[in-house]
């Protein structure tokens, strides 16, 4: 019987390098001096708990940006590891400015 022969064991570390990976994608551009998402994980009974550190850029859909994040790694961690995932806490570290600050409109030559 295959319940017999034995478990498979995924570690807190790589369950938490497959998140981190797939907030990287949903967050796409990191905005310049950002460091990349990173995530710390509880697994417990085939379910992990995820919390994801991001910096952002700004102003943007701060809301709309940690809906994506939280999507993504629910449906990378449960594709990869086969873990259900009912909680994704999305932290914002950093918000980053768009765009640098442009000289006064009357400075240029």
């Amino acid at each position: 019987m295959a319940g017999e022969r034995g478990a498979t064991r995924i570690a807190d570390r790589v369950v938490a390098k497959i998140a981190s990976q797939a907030a990287r994608e949903a967050i796409g551009t990191l905005p310049p001096g950002a460091s990349p998402p990173h995530a710390s994980v509880v697994v417990r009974h085939d379910a992990a708990r995820v919390r994801v550190h991001v910096e952002l850029d700004y102003p943007g859909d701060i809301g709309g940006r940690c809906r994506q994040v939280r999507r993504s790694v629910v449906d990378r961690v449960r594709e990869c590891a086969g873990m259900a995932v009912p909680e994704v806490v999305v932290q914002v570290e950093r918000l980053h400015p768009a765009t640098a600050f442009a000289p006064e409109h009357g400075r240029t030559r």
